[in-house]
């Protein structure tokens, strides 16, 4: 039950529509991602809430849909 990148990115973008959002799917089976997100949202925020966040704009897709995915998270320069 892989999920698509274009998937990913479109969730992440409803959620953070400022965001600059890059998938790289890592194994090639579409289960294993990593996910460059940028967002001017994340500002004062620790790493942690950074990530919680966009893990809540996948809507509970982690450990079912989507069964791994690497974050990298910043606030624009």
């Amino acid at each position: 039950m892989a999920m698509a990148a274009a998937e990913i990115e479109a969730l992440i973008r409803a959620a953070l529509p400022d965001a600059a959002v890059t998938i790289e799917d890592l194994a090639g089976d579409g289960d294993h991602y990593r996910a460059h997100v940028t967002s001017a949202a994340f500002a004062g925020m620790s790493r942690v809430a950074q990530h919680k966040c966009v893990y809540e704009a996948l809507g509970g897709r982690m450990g079912g849909e989507l069964h791994a995915l690497q974050l990298v998270t910043a606030v624009p320069n």
